[in-house]
C-alpha cells in the first residue's frame, strides 16, 4: 500500500497446487467474503497473452504455521511498525526447523527490497565488520553497505 508492503502471503507450497510461473513478478490478492462469514483469498495476474489468470483459495494452501507468521508479520506492517524494525523482528524469531528458518531468510530478503535506500542499518556505535567504522552502515537496494568501504552483505 502505498509502495510499502501492507500484508505478505508466504510459505511452502507444493509444485502442482499453486505454479505460477517464475516470470510472473506482480499480481494481485483478491479477498472473496462469503455470505456464511467465511472468507478466502485469491491471487491472480495477467499472463504473457493479456488474459488474467486466477489461483483460488490461497489462504488453504499454505501450511499453516507459515501462514500464522506471514498474518502476524502482516499485522505490524499495518499498524505502522517501519519496514527495517519488521525486518529486525523477524530476524530475532528463534525457530526450531531448518525449513521454517529457511523461510524467515526469505521474508526478511523480500521485506529488505522495501527499505529505502539510505536508512541506517546499524544501532549508534555500531561498527562495520570490514573496516571498523562507527556508524556508517546502510540499506541500499536491500543490502547493506558501509559508506565509507567497499562492505556489503545481501540476504
Amino acid at each position: 500500500m502505498d509502495g510499502s508492503p501492507y500484508e505478505i502471503f508466504t510459505g511452502r507450497v507444493e509444485e502442482d497446487v499453486l505454479n505460477v510461473p517464475t516470470a510472473i513478478s506482480h499480481g494481485q490478492i483478491i479477498k472473496m467474503r462469503f455470505e456464511d462469514g467465511t472468507s478466502r483469498y485469491d491471487f491472480q495476474y495477467q499472463n504473457k497473452y493479456g488474459y488474467m489468470t486466477t489461483f483460488e483459495g490461497l489462504s488453504h494452501i499454505f501450511d499453516k504455521t507459515y501462514w500464522n507468521y506471514a498474518k502476524l508479520i502482516s499485522g505490524v506492517l499495518r499498524h505502522g511498525m517501519s519496514i527495517e524494525k519488521a525486518v529486525d523482528l523477524v530476524s530475532s524469531l528463534e525457530l526450531d526447523s531448518d525449513s521454517i528458518n529457511t523461510w524467515k531468510n526469505g521474508v526478511e530478503r523480500a521485506l529488505r527490497r522495501y527499505i529505502p535506500n539510505g536508512t541506517k542499518a546499524s544501532k549508534k556505535g555500531d561498527k562495520c565488520p570490514s573496516c571498523g567504522m562507527d556508524d556508517t552502515l546502510v540499506y541500499q537496494d536491500g543490502c547493506v553497505i558501509c559508506s565509507d568501504c567497499v562492505y556489503s552483505k545481501c540476504g
